[in-house]
């Protein structure tokens, strides 16, 4: 999702549900602590540069549960934030305490809740490494061979 996707979908809303991969519901007393533009930039196992920018949103939970994250105070703090993001329409990621670490999730929306997505690791390079052969390769079962019984003995250069 879009900062611009996000801006007028929360024009629609009241409450800001987010829902994490597993279908549990974030506590709706949740507190966006702070948004921000994260950029990195770093060198793939091919020696390319690259460089990702994306709006973060960190979400936090607290024992205050008697707060609630209303969406016209939530697009009040993006729009506070605008100016980090200089005009360009950035891909939103949340992050989220999840379990003993911090959760990172790509954003989306399902018409009534905002839905938190897992993200994925994936090599950059992979026809400089020789991923995209080994993906590419089919693979067969011993038995689909059929029976090519080679008998194979020490020393006679089979194995």
């Amino acid at each position: 999702m879009k900062i611009s996707q996000l801006q007028e979908t929360l024009k629609t809303m009241d409450e800001v549900p987010f829902v994490l991969p597993n279908g549990t519901f974030v506590p709706a007393h949740c507190h966006l602590t702070e948004i921000g533009l994260a950029t990195k930039t770093f060198i793939d196992c091919g020696a390319k540069k690259h460089q990702d920018k994306k709006v973060l949103l960190q979400l936090w939970t607290s024992v205050d549960t008697d707060h609630r994250l209303k969406a016209d105070k939530f697009l009040n703090i993006i729009n506070s934030s605008l100016p980090l993001f200089e005009g360009e329409d950035l891909d939103v990621e949340v992050e989220y305490q999840v379990a003993d670490t911090v959760g990172r999730f790509s954003l989306d929306f399902d018409g009534t809740k905002f839905t938190l997505q897992g993200t994925k690791t994936d090599c950059l390079a992979t026809d400089l490494c020789g991923i995209d052969a080994i993906k590419n390769k089919t693979r067969k079962s011993l038995s689909a061979l059929g029976d090519n019984t080679v008998a194979c003995t020490p020393g006679g250069g089979c194995c």
